[in-house]
């Protein structure tokens, strides 16, 4: 009788490895060799994506808040440098969602920002001494 050579292990193996490829289209769903290839390309793109993701969100909500500030008259460098003169901490999402949901409250943060960022110099530093 010949020596078995990884009988069940071998069986476990190729169904763990097909059930991550299902839904892969042709051969890269159904034999095994192609499937690890396609598994393992699959992991280095989401890899890659889960940190392309955030840039991208970054990158909408930069672009919601020039929206705002060029409807409000003011650039979206001459705001964010207020807002940090002023001493506003509020990251790009939140004030992405204010400036969707609450335009009232966007007009007061820009009213702020725009008032430290036009300040002189020496008032500048006064405010940047206190935060």
């Amino acid at each position: 009788m010949p020596r078995a050579r990884k009988g069940a292990a071998r069986n476990q193996a190729r169904k763990r490895i097909l059930k991550n490829a299902r839904g892969y289209r042709g051969s890269r769903g159904g034999h095994k060799v192609l499937a690890m290839q396609q598994i393992r390309r699959s992991g280095v793109f989401a890899y890659r994506d889960r940190r392309a993701r955030k840039r991208d969100y970054r990158a909408l909500w930069i672009t919601r808040i020039t929206a705002a500030c060029r409807m409000r008259g003011t650039r979206y460098s001459l705001f964010m440098n207020g807002m940090k003169l002023a001493g506003i901490n509020l990251n790009r999402k939140m004030l992405s969602i204010i400036a969707i949901e609450d335009p009232k409250l966007f007009d007061e943060i820009v009213a702020k920002a725009t008032a430290a960022s036009t300040a002189t110099p020496s008032k500048n530093k006064a405010i940047l001494a206190k935060a």
